[in-house]
């Protein structure tokens, strides 16, 4: 059996995968294809990307399984909102809940897009429920037998926050939350009253909040714990929306005017950081209390954008609650293609095939022919090597900077080894280096470090299983300094633990790195620009490259440098 999933809603972050037989072959975000950061729009290059992976056409497809349900939930769902007062109902709001219905309704929910992209097939258009396909999307791929499954995001058609319980390959609802009473929602207003990008740069204030202290009361906005199963926490989301075309009214009378993006960040700022990421994880923990009580479980899945709340996870993960927590690496609404894709292997009673996800190495490769042949187009110097680990390893204790381009590129938002930038995290001057000349990005924001997993333990006091970066863990006292470039400001670090037999490659490189150094760590941040998406293709590499202050890439068997 060949099923597509498909995330598309013309909100953000549209994707697309393959799954055959139960096992996931291929997925991959639009964004990495169009170039365009959170890309929207249909997904029309990631399914061909599917396709062409698998050496398939689409009339072969059994079933079409699209991350959303039809567009009618989620408009009466606005309507009421609308009429109840959860949601002011202003000209605009309504015009632009009613316009998106008629879009999506016209497009038939994107089934009329993609017979328009790819003609006729037999399969099965399907319409999953938003968090029921997030919920899948990270259960079916846990490896757990029996888990507590949390799902948190902005919104879905109409859901903020759900619980489920997953057993025996199938999910059984719990509990929901509609939509507005959202803490994705709250986090996400607030980063815009920060100055940045709502649905986009959430990371700056989790990265800014540990510059801040306590003492912003954001009561009025949010309870965090209300003791009732039913409503673990509380979003008193009236106190974000705008009013009178004024946009944030609100947090303009508690906290003065919201920042201008670009301008200096104050005090002020990094103090209602602190507290909305405080807030955020106690909300979190509030939730997966109730999810842990009400399903007996000690095993945890979390799904949904504010699941990619590194922090708040690594917290859960050490508080005592659970024994294992496993976090799909694309959590956000890119992710649910993965669990759209599972749905009809539930049908008749059936169970989700059990596959235990270690990796995230899901997207496209390129071979050492076509790389070189990209090198001899824009007539670049370069050395071939037959072991990229080790001369990377040599440049990094060297302290050079390099771009790293290795086999198949990583599905979700962290870059794992294979569209990396490559540091040495011993320099404590390499966090300011990367962020200035390389990244062009905020000087607060963090870098993560890249352990062999076998060491984890030695430098990390938890998260030593975090293979797709999405756990923060207070580093070791003694290490800090050791380690200095990627840990941050409170000593804590987001870490990705290599294993030998998932990635041997980038393995031998950190290993490399260790027998030279002592410290078999490198700092690793995504192969991008700032406000860019992650390279994809050898030729992103390369302008990427030129266009930074990085040292050499290392791209397949080559060393290139400037």
């Amino acid at each position: 059996m060949l099923t597509l999933g498909i995330n598309y809603t013309r909100m953000h972050d549209s994707s697309a995968c393959l799954v055959r037989d139960g096992e996931l072959l291929f997925a991959i975000a639009e964004e990495r294809l169009s170039r365009l950061k959170h890309d929207a729009d249909f997904p029309k290059l990631a399914i061909q990307a599917c396709l062409d992976f698998a050496g398939i056409k689409a009339i072969q497809l059994d079933d079409v399984c699209f991350g959303w349900p039809t567009p009618g939930p989620g408009y009466r769902h606005d309507l009421k909102c609308f009429a109840s007062g959860k949601l002011p109902a202003t000209f605009n709001n309504v015009l632009t809940s009613s316009l998106h219905f008629v879009s999506m309704t016209r497009q038939r929910g994107g089934a009329k897009r993609f017979e328009q992209n790819f003609g006729a097939t037999r399969a099965r258009m399907r319409f999953v429920d938003h968090h029921f396909a997030h919920a899948l999307s990270t259960f079916a791929y846990s490896g757990f037998d029996d888990a507590a499954v949390v799902v948190m995001d902005g919104r879905g058609a109409f859901e903020a926050t759900s619980i489920w319980h997953g057993r025996d390959g199938r999910l059984e609802h719990v509990l929901t939350i509609p939509f507005p009473d959202s803490v994705g929602f709250l986090y996400s207003e607030f980063t815009e009253f920060l100055g940045f990008h709502r649905n986009s740069d959430e990371w700056k204030v989790m990265g800014l909040a540990p510059y801040g202290e306590p003492g912003v009361d954001l009561r009025a906005f949010i309870e965090v714990e209300t003791g009732s199963d039913a409503l673990p926490c509380r979003v008193h989301s009236r106190m974000l929306q705008p009013r009178g075309g004024s946009l944030f009214p609100e947090m303009i009378k508690r906290f003065g005017a919201a920042r201008v993006g670009e301008s200096e960040i104050t005090q002020r700022d990094k103090n209602i950081a602190f507290a909305v990421q405080e807030a955020c994880e106690a909300a979190m923990m509030s939730v997966v209390r109730v999810a842990m009580t009400k399903t007996g479980s000690r095993n945890l899945c979390m799904a949904g954008g504010v699941a990619l709340n590194s922090k708040a996870n690594g917290k859960i993960a050490a508080a005592g609650l659970i024994d294992k927590i496993f976090v799909q690496p694309a959590a956000s609404d890119d992710g649910v293609a993965l669990g759209a894709a599972m749905v009809p292997y539930l049908d008749g009673g059936g169970k989700s095939p059990k596959r235990e996800m270690r990796h995230a190495y899901l997207g496209t490769s390129f071979d050492d022919e076509a790389i070189e042949a990209t090198l001899r187009t824009y007539k670049l110097r370069y050395t071939q090597v037959a072991d990229a680990a080790e001369p990377a390893a040599e440049l990094l204790a060297q302290g050079k900077i390099l771009g790293w381009f290795q086999g198949r590129m990583e599905f979700g938002p962290r870059a794992l080894g294979a569209r990396s930038i490559l540091a040495d995290p011993r320099d404590p001057e390499m966090n300011a280096k990367v962020n200035n000349a390389v990244k062009f990005r905020e000087w607060w924001r963090p870098f993560a470090p890249s352990f062999k997993k076998e060491i984890a333990g030695e430098y990390l006091e938890s998260a030593t299983d975090s293979p797709f970066m999405i756990l923060t863990a207070q580093v070791r006292p003694e290490k800090r300094a050791v380690i200095p470039s990627v840990t941050h400001v409170d000593g804590s670090a987001r870490p990705q633990t290599v294993e030998k037999e998932i990635n041997p490659l980038y393995w031998r490189l950190i290993d490399g790195f260790g027998r030279r150094t002592g410290v078999p760590v490198v700092m690793n941040t995504s192969f991008n620009l700032r406000g860019e998406a992650i390279v994809n293709t050898p030729t992103d590499a390369v302008r990427t490259f030129f266009s930074s202050g990085m040292d050499y890439l290392v791209i397949g068997n080559f060393v290139v440098e400037k």
